[in-house]
């Protein structure tokens, strides 16, 4: 347990516990926030895997059996998350519960990594992973970013597997005053800064394009999205939509002229899921492979 500079009656609450049963230890860290305090309980960490959780979660009693025997059975996987149980706090929370779904619909590592860069495919409070790879490749980072994607984008970066027991592990709760949605580093901005930083990486890998890539969505926001690809070595050759558009600073093609998938690399920048899952559908249709030929960024 950690102190991270705790007004209330925390400390001496988790005094006591200490005082009952010895599998509880306490240590104080003065850096204030979320990075430096799960940090510091890394640190101190002495089991063979680390499992985190926020203070208003609720874990199923199989949570951690469940994701240890996984660990335990699959040697090659560095990390294991599970599903969640989205519990609201007002009727007026839609953007989450879609984004609970959408998590909840990605399992295998091979869909992680395919869409590691619409959002982000894990829900940080119900990961696991082995406390050697968080050592190797190193835990949360702080910066103007949110520390759980960028955490996860590098790992995945670095080839650690990681995938979900398609299980619910977790009552995730909901509040209007959490993190993601009072602090600046966690704002659409701030993701797709550090979101682009990881894709460019990505792409120089990946795309035997590289560094020209097409783009889907033409419209304002897309266009907005799509513009870090510059600062970060990445053309955009031209641009692909539903509506002819000019006056744009790249062409714009209508969808059904598209290249075939051994000419282009396609970059779909779409926010609706069911414009996504259209475009995936139309992309398929025509030979493109997620992860070959084209990735959803959002």
């Amino acid at each position: 347990m950690i102190n991270n500079n705790s007004t209330d009656k925390s400390y001496t609450i988790a005094k006591k516990w200490v005082g009952k049963d010895e599998r509880f230890l306490i240590t104080t860290e003065k850096k204030q926030g979320v990075v430096f305090a799960s940090n510091k309980g890394f640190e101190i960490t002495k089991g063979k895997y680390v499992a985190r959780m926020d203070a208003d979660d609720v874990a199923y009693p199989t949570r951690l059996k469940s994701q240890i025997d996984f660990l335990d059975n699959h040697s090659d996987y560095g990390a294991v998350a599970g599903l969640v149980e989205y519990i609201p706090h007002s009727e007026y929370t839609d953007g989450f519960k879609r984004y609970v779904n959408w998590s909840n619909s990605i399992i295998t590592y091979k869909e992680l990594l395919n869409k590691q860069f619409v959002e982000m495919p894990l829900i940080n409070p119900t990961t696991m992973w082995r406390k050697e790879v968080a050592n190797k490749i190193g835990m949360y980072r702080s910066g103007d970013f949110p520390e759980d994607y960028e955490m996860w984008l590098r790992w995945l970066s670095k080839g650690i597997k990681i995938a979900k027991i398609p299980e619910i592990v977790l009552k995730w709760y909901d509040s209007e005053k959490r993190l993601t949605r009072t602090n600046p580093i966690y704002s659409n901005e701030s993701f797709f800064k550090v979101k682009t930083k990881y894709l460019s990486n990505w792409l120089k890998k990946n795309n035997p394009f590289h560094p020209n890539v097409v783009v889907w969505g033409a419209s304002k926001n897309s266009r907005k999205r799509a513009k870090p690809l510059f600062d970060n070595g990445v053309e955009i050759a031209y641009y692909i939509d539903i509506k002819l558009r000019t006056n744009l600073d790249r062409e714009v093609i209508y969808y059904e002229n598209i290249s075939t998938p051994n000419e282009v690399f396609i970059l779909v920048y779409m926010k609706q899921e069911n414009a996504r899952n259209e475009i995936e559908s139309f992309l398929k249709s025509r030979g493109f492979l997620e992860g070959v030929n084209y990735l959803l960024v959002s």
